[in-house]
């Protein structure tokens, strides 16, 4: 195989440099593509992961599970918050940078065989159908015997359903996101997800929108599916603190257990009783005798050793970054902030993309009354909201003032770089400081802090 790169640096910044000379490409076109490489399917099964919240995070604890019967799981996400080989894990680990680099030469190598295939002498991958190839090559030379598998973008269109005999599909929470692709309303954007649906193949999905669970249901039954919901009466609280969350669920095979998480996200519970549910139907229908065998205590300690970075993920102490980015997002962010036993104050530092709702988004967290003051910043993104419009619709919400009136202070920082350092000497010991509104924001705290770790 001829070397290309011999760096992580200049591969990811080749990719950096894909969106610039692509378009997106017709999923029979991946499809052919994948078959040039040798499919995935060959080699291991693949769970396919589609919604609009929380599909990392059941990714993360099928992953978790899955180790804990002994089973070799890869896992391909995204995005990722600080290098790309995030999106590459295997039993919860990065993959090495010789692997990542071994996976975009492999692929490239292959991309004029590709397009013969294709029949186009011009065709080439997208940033995230690359990376998705990548993946497909890279679990395979891990030897993965699961791979578990996030879609990027909807479902129907999306890279990933290029897969087409997937053990098992899920759809997590259904919200109003990337309406320019998927639809105007939650029906339309359902179809869209339930688009990975395969014939004769379960899928276990969030029972939380009617209209949501309608169409994924119709959609199951058209194709002969068995379809599994997952509501809130399938589980319930036992005990909350700021560091975990104590949760028991009605299981088919144990009755009612109770499960553990290291986490204070309250939505984390729904997202771990997806993922308990998947692996009833893999111990109900796979024939690993692994998962067959899979014990109270597997599942039990697969739950409560996941990690998921970037979901309410105390970064320092008393200061938590989070990846909500919509509407639904924000709402459970909140819900969970309702809950943390803070003895101080808490203070909010919030950015987001233009694309996205951000007026609600600000709204919904200036009507909750939880946070004493709210600081804007900016991110280095080409889709970043301007700061000022965000400072300003904060400064709407409420009532036109800027603080110190018993109203919201609001704050303004050019960057994460300055916002952090400041925060902190503001910050008392009984305070926390949420970090929200968008996944570069995150990573940029990341990757601040790793920075000044390794200095």
């Amino acid at each position: 195989m001829e070397t290309i790169w011999d760096s992580c640096g200049e591969a990811e910044a080749f990719l950096l440099e894909v969106p610039k000379f692509t378009s997106k490409n017709n999923p029979e076109d991946t499809r052919k593509f994948l078959r040039t490489l040798g499919s995935p399917e060959e080699n291991c099964k693949i769970i396919h992961v589609a919604g609009t919240n929380g599909k990392g995070s059941v990714c993360a604890y099928l992953c978790s599970v899955l180790k804990q019967t002994g089973i070799r799981t890869g896992m391909f996400t995204s995005p990722h918050l600080v290098e790309m080989r995030e999106r590459f894990r295997v039993n919860g680990e990065l993959i090495s940078e010789e692997r990542f680099l071994w996976g975009l030469n492999y692929v490239m190598g292959h991309l004029e065989e590709a397009r013969l295939a294709v029949g186009r002498a011009e065709y080439h991958p997208t940033f995230f159908e690359l990376l998705f190839l990548m993946g497909t090559v890279i679990f395979r030379e891990e030897k993965a015997e699961y791979l578990v598998l996030e879609t990027g973008l909807g479902g129907r269109l999306d890279a990933t359903n290029a897969v087409e005999h997937p053990v098992l599909t899920v759809i997590t929470e259904i919200g109003m996101d990337h309406m320019e692709y998927l639809g105007n309303t939650i029906g339309e954007i359902a179809a869209e997800k339930a688009g990975i649906l395969k014939p004769g193949v379960p899928v276990v999905f969030c029972d939380k929108r009617k209209e949501a669970s309608r169409v994924i249901r119709e959609r199951a039954e058209t194709l002969g599916n068995r379809a599994v919901g997952v509501g809130k009466k399938d589980y319930f609280y036992k005990k909350l603190t700021n560091k975990s969350i104590d949760f028991s669920m009605q299981c088919r095979y144990y009755d009612y257990i109770r499960l553990s998480l290291a986490t204070p996200a309250v939505y984390q519970t729904e997202n771990a009783a997806v993922a308990v549910r998947c692996m009833e139907e893999l111990k109900r229908l796979d024939g690993d005798r692994r998962i067959a065998c899979m014990t109270e205590a597997q599942l039990r300690k697969g739950l409560e050793e996941a990690v998921w970075e970037g979901r309410m993920e105390e970064v320092l102490p008393g200061i938590f970054v989070d990846g909500a980015h919509n509407e639904d997002g924000i709402r459970a962010f909140a819900e969970t902030v309702r809950t943390d036993g803070c003895t101080g104050g808490r203070m909010l530092v919030f950015s987001a993309v233009a694309d996205k709702d951000y007026k609600s988004m600000i709204r919904i967290l200036q009507e909750g009354r939880l946070f004493d003051a709210a600081a804007v910043v900016g991110i280095r993104s080409g889709r970043a909201a301007e700061p000022e419009r965000l400072r300003e619709r904060f400064v709407s919400y409420n009532g036109g003032r800027k603080g110190r009136d018993g109203s919201m202070e609001i704050m303004y920082y050019r960057d994460m770089e300055t916002a952090l350092p400041e925060l902190r000497n503001r910050k008392k010991a009984d305070d926390f400081i949420y970090i929200v509104g968008s996944l570069y924001l995150v990573g940029e705290v990341k990757a601040l802090l790793r920075r000044r770790t390794d200095d």
